[in-house]
């Protein structure tokens, strides 16, 4: 077979000439010739595999710079460049499926607006062995559960200048302790980062020497039988329901970003050097927070904490330590001395509340 005409060779590949020209435009699938007079685009069935790719990954909706990576990888590292790129676009799928099945179930009316839950909490924050100083804040409130882990600032190496910052996150959603509707809890919530966010700006601009300083953020806030969740940055927020424990929020690290796509296993990444590397968090410059809404039930216990508690116990000691505890001031305590016992190398912050019937317990 010889040489095809752009028409020909698009017919063969799945491709309109019009994508054609521009994948030559964007050097990610050049022509084997170009006629000099007529300025006609000439291919050769050789290049008829390379074409395929890209409309297959072009149907699965892979950006084109990333396409042009793909294509010139051995086959071996492109099919794990594709899988980690089909786990990205899982996660991020599987995020927007359980808030357009809280929306639907909310829209035909199924959800029980009428009950009304509570909440029985605790909360305890402690410097650790070897920080001078407690970069965490923390909020307990009987509609409102906030944790942010405060970082950065020029001065001193930035250590201590996270206080501040963490402090204004808190006192930016305070005001959300109170009677919100439940179709309102997410707008109220993203309100609220937003103040907070400005918040930390206002704080940079006053003072040069806190240029840096940023905060995590996880938040719940109830109405009804319904929460909404707010969460950015590498706090975390976990749920024990009927015995087993499951964390509802997807933190936003380097390393996370590396076991999502495939990269790093999950033991890898517990020793990785860029572990508590952020992506994104609260620093003045507007990074959007993930916000869903769940279901409470009678029985369920959160937990919300900082790093310094996730980073250093075990999975199977919070849950072990959540599960015994008879009450919430006894599982704050546990976990917290289970972190310094661990050595305390950060500040550690938790919050615990039991979901109860009725009101505040």
């Amino acid at each position: 077979m010889g040489s095809l005409t752009i028409g020909a060779f698009a017919r063969a590949a799945r491709l309109s000439p019009k994508a054609l020209r521009l994948y030559d435009e964007l050097g990610l699938l050049r022509p084997a010739r170009v006629d000099p007079a007529s300025g006609y685009r000439f291919y050769e069935p050789a290049q008829l595999e390379r074409a395929r790719l890209v409309a297959w990954l072009r149907r699965l909706g892979m950006p084109l710079a990333r396409i042009r990576v793909v294509c010139e990888l051995e086959p071996a590292d492109a099919a794990r460049e594709v899988a980690a790129y089909w786990a990205r676009v899982e996660a991020d799928t599987a995020a927007r499926r359980d808030l357009a099945a809280f929306l639907i179930d909310q829209l035909q009316g199924r959800g029980d607006e009428h009950m009304t839950l509570g909440i029985r909490y605790a909360v305890r924050s402690d410097t650790g062995r070897v920080r001078p100083s407690n970069e965490d804040a923390a909020y307990a409130g009987a509609r409102l559960l906030a944790v942010a882990d405060g970082f950065g600032g020029e001065g001193h190496g930035g250590e201590g200048r996270g206080a501040p910052a963490s402090a204004a996150v808190i006192e930016a959603l305070r005001p959300l302790d109170t009677d919100i509707p439940a179709g309102e809890l997410l707008n109220a919530l993203d309100q609220a980062v937003h103040e907070a966010d400005a918040a930390l700006r206002d704080i940079m601009r006053t003072d040069p020497s806190m240029e840096g300083v940023g905060s995590t953020l996880t938040a719940l806030l109830w109405s009804g039988s319904r929460l909404g969740l707010v969460h950015i940055g590498d706090s975390r927020a976990y749920v024990l329901r009927d015995g087993e424990l499951f964390q509802i929020t997807h933190d936003h690290t380097h390393v996370q970003s590396l076991i999502d796509e495939g990269r790093l296993s999950p033991e890898e990444a517990a020793s990785h050097p860029q572990r508590s590397l952020l992506l994104r968090a609260l620093a003045g410059r507007g990074v959007a927070a993930d916000l869903k809404l769940r279901e409470a039930r009678p029985g369920d216990r959160y937990l919300l904490c900082s790093d310094g508690l996730s980073t250093v116990v075990p999975l199977p000691a919070v849950q072990d330590a959540l599960a015994s505890a008879a009450d919430p001031d006894e599982a704050v305590r546990r976990l917290v001395d289970l972190a310094n016992d661990a050595g305390g190398p950060d500040n550690v912050t938790c919050v615990v509340a039991d979901v109860t019937k009725g009101g505040v317990v």
